[in-house]
């Protein structure tokens, strides 16, 4: 039965990587600007002469910028062509009349989103390396980024399942996710907020990611929470996304 699991997680898996093969470059292109954009602007124009915590900006941003990255890259590659396939061109009741697990469907749409965010990774920081930011990739940072990409993939499975258009993807993500972009502690630190806001912002996904990753990457010491908050907003949404696709099997 496990070997059946993994099997099916690798179909998934695999039909996703064969669409993704033939559009590598225009995805390295289209996905890495707004990174770019953000790192000369912040990094190296606006930031030039700014340190933080005694390091230089640059060194704050990097890590930020991966976390957001990351979240965007894994949402936006699975929650968009997923509810296309399941509103307009109806392929995914090809998987639900499947032998199929809806975990193992779930899980292998996950690693899909998940490898795309680590390829955009790595592209922000070979870029962090040609500006002489040397991040540390041991510890705690690979685990973390990978965690990130899980939960936001997971995210965009369940808003595939549950947004009935094109148009009300768009606002989930202007509404979600441009909101945790700006005030999750990618471009700054949230200490200046009122002790409220502060609270809401600490227990956002984003915020976790972006302080372990940036703590991992400078060789600090990581809260213990930071992976707990995202452990659980994992398992919330991929059992959510479980639920989904076994409620909409049943229709």
């Amino acid at each position: 039965m496990i070997n059946n699991f993994f099997y099916d997680v690798y179909t998934v898996f695999w039909r996703d990587w064969v669409v993704f093969k033939k559009m590598f470059f225009k995805f390295l292109f289209s996905r890495m600007i707004t990174p770019f954009l953000y790192i000369f602007a912040f990094g190296i124009g606006l930031g030039r002469n700014v340190s933080v915590d005694g390091g230089s900006y640059l060194s704050f941003l990097i890590p930020g910028m991966i976390a957001l990255n990351s979240m965007n890259i894994s949402f936006n590659t699975i929650a968009a062509p997923l509810n296309m396939a399941r509103i307009y061109h109806h392929t995914l009741e090809t998987y639900l009349i499947s032998p199929i697990s809806s975990a193992a469907f779930v899980f292998g749409k996950v690693l899909s989103g998940t490898v795309r965010g680590l390829i955009s990774s790595a592209i922000i920081v070979l870029i962090a390396e040609l500006l002489g930011v040397h991040l540390y990739l041991g510890s705690w940072f690979f685990p973390v980024l990978i965690l990130n990409c899980f939960i936001f993939s997971s995210l965009a499975v369940v808003a595939a399942m549950t947004i009935n258009s094109h148009e009300e993807m768009s606002s989930f993500s202007t509404y979600v996710l441009v909101p945790m972009s700006f005030l999750c502690g990618t471009f700054f630190k949230a200490d200046g907020f009122p002790p409220v806001i502060k609270g809401i912002l600490g227990v956002l996904p984003l915020t976790p990611a972006s302080s372990a990753l940036r703590a991992a990457a400078n060789k600090m010491p990581l809260e213990w929470y930071w992976p707990v908050i995202m452990l659980v907003y994992f398992a919330a949404f991929f059992g959510y996304a479980y639920y989904l696709l076994e409620k909409k099997r049943e229709e």
